[in-house]
Parts: C-alpha cells; structure tokens; sequence
C-alpha cells in the first residue's frame, strides 16, 4: 500500500495556512496536521463502507471558526506540560516569569508550543507510511518569549502515518549556552469511530498505571497515592459517569521488542476496534481528562508531572529533565487501531 503527502490550504480562526494530509493512495485511511495551530494533527480517520471518513480523534464542530488550539485533534505540550505553579521557574539560581494563561489566570499552562505556528522542514510518502516533520524554536518562531525561558531549543516532532497507526516521534536540542530544562507532553482527544453514543461514558478504558500525583487545584503537592478505586482502571470498564482530569504515574507495563510500554486501552462494544496506547519509557505521566461536553477523552502521555519543574527543585523525581548545551533528547509514542474481530 502505497502512501502519499498532499499540501492543500486551510483556515480555521485568523490563521491561513498548509494543511498537510498523509493519506493511503488507496484512500483507507488518512491524517491532516495543521502547522499553524501548533502542528495539531488534527484528525485521524478510516474510511467507512459507504466512503465517508470516520474518525478516531475528536475535532471540536466549531473548529474552523474557533480554534481553541488545546481541545481538539493531537496538541503538543512543550517546554512544560499542565500547569506551572504562578507561572515561575526557576533555572540555575535565575526566576523566569511566563504568563499566566490558564483559566484562573494564576498559573502558566502547557508551554508555547499549542498556540502558535510551527515550521515544516520535511514530508514524504513511501510504500509504508507517510510523514511530516515540524520545527519549533523560540528564536525563530517566538522571539517575544526568548527572555521567559533559560535557553532556546529546536524541537521537532513528525507525525508518521501506517496503515495501523499513528506515531508521533519528539526530538529535542538545546540550541543555548546554558541549560534546558523542559517536559513534554501530548493532549489527543479519542471518540471511536461506530459508535453513537450521546457521550463517551460507554468507552471501555483500561490504564496501566498504578498511582496516582496528589494534586490540589490541578497542582501535585509531590504526594504520589495509590489509584483509588473510583479512578482505578487497571481492570478495563466502562467510564461511565466518572469525572477525570488526573495525572497518574507509577506504569505497570512492560517494554515490548520495541521498546515502547503499554499505557492505556480504549475499546467499545460497538466500535470497529480500539486504541492501544504506546510510549516510550521516558514518557512516564499519563492524564486522563474527560472534557465537560464528554464528546472525547483525553488519553495523554507526559514525560513530567504537572507542574514539574518546581517539585524537582524540591527534589521529586518528577520526569523534569534538563539538558546541557548542545545536548539532545528523543523518544516516541504510537497510537495503534487494531480493527474488530468481524
């Protein structure tokens, strides 16, 4: 099966811009990433028996006309993922201060990378996949938030499209003279496609993780709990009425042969298959969010806790990670569709 890239145009808000499509030549499945809007891979979809598109992520109706760039398709999360306690970090005996942009306007959240366009540097198709590559560097892409983080980085991430899956492959490099501390994190937003359901409460989810960050207002307190049973889905069932939007740690699966551990499944009774969720071992955070419409839910893989930075420099191993100059860092996650047994 052959895959190919298409370049068309989009536009969703003010923004104008490329929309990269990968796409089977045979038209059974296809991704749409959108650089302008955070290098969001917007959708996800498989092609239906009567030849419309089916999705596996979820993309908010009013999309095109209101581009909240954080609650639809695959955002990126990065130099922090979650919230940043009153928008401070400390680096190196030096106090940056970032704006405070989340919804109580008290703290930072999900660093610069959702909200503002990205470079494309490559895309190509071949007998297998097809894929684009999209850089983001503060110098370049931000230069008014140069003063509000300790060094500038290249970071490049290339959605990377199979017949079965869609991986998502994170390179990081620090670009300054003095360090880089940062954490990564993905936002996808999940609804299976065959199923009709008025919310996702009848999704199946199964997570493989066995505690859970102590938080306060959405902050951890550096506390990690045992999953309590209300929020315990080791054991896959539906989700029901259950409210989430939790930051787990402690991962209970193995690394396969390829070296990527399984952190979640989302499955339905009704659907054409389900969703494995696979990470490298350095993404060791997963959120599970349900948003307040309960249209989608949020499977997402962090290399940090929320609110990391500041637990490190209370000495919790909290997956921040700071690399020297010139240093460099990379690690993948794959979002696996195996259809249903017919």
């Amino acid at each position: 099966m052959a895959f190919e890239v298409r370049i068309g145009r989009g536009q969703a808000g003010d923004r104008a811009g490329d929309v990269y499509e990968l796409t089977a030549a045979d038209g059974s499945v296809r991704a749409e990433v959108w650089p302008q809007w955070g290098f969001n891979c917007l959708r996800w979809q498989l092609r239906q028996q009567d030849g419309r598109w089916a999705d596996v992520l979820y993309a908010a109706g009013d999309w095109e006309s209101n581009p909240v760039p954080t609650r639809s398709g695959h955002p990126i999360l990065f130099p922090f993922p979650g919230r940043l306690r009153d928008g401070r970090l400390t680096q190196d005996g030096k106090t940056y201060q970032l704006p405070l942009n989340d919804s109580t306007k008290t703290h930072a959240i999900h660093g610069f990378t959702p909200r503002n366009p990205w470079r494309v540097v490559e895309w190509d198709g071949g007998d297998e996949s097809a894929f684009v590559t999209g850089e983001f560097s503060l110098a370049k892409d931000l230069p008014a938030a140069v003063s509000e983080w300790p060094a500038d980085f290249a970071f490049r991430v290339t959605y990377r499209l199979f017949r079965d899956r869609l991986r998502v492959e994170a390179a990081v490099r620090n670009l300054g003279s003095g360090s880089l501390p940062f954490g990564l994190g993905y936002h996808p937003y999940f609804r299976l496609p065959g199923v009709h359901d008025p919310d996702v409460g009848g999704h199946v989810l199964k997570a493989n993780v066995g505690q859970m960050w102590d938080a306060e207002n959405n902050l951890p307190n550096g506390r990690r709990v045992p999953v309590p049973a209300a929020l315990d889905f080791r054991t896959p069932r539906p989700i029901g009425a259950t409210e989430l939007d939790n930051v787990f740690t402690g991962l209970t699966g193995s690394a396969g042969a390829d070296g990527l551990v399984e952190v979640a499944v989302l499955s339905h009774p009704s659907a054409w298959g389900q969703v494995r969720f696979l990470a490298d071992p350095a993404f060791g955070s997963l959120v599970l969010f349900i948003p307040a419409h309960r249209q989608a839910v949020a499977v997402e893989p962090y290399s940090c806790s929320a609110d990391a930075s500041n637990l490190a420099a209370r000495g919790v191993d909290s997956g921040w990670r700071v690399l020297p100059a010139g240093g460099g860092w990379r690690a993948p996650v794959e979002y696996r569709w195996e259809p249903a047994e017919v």
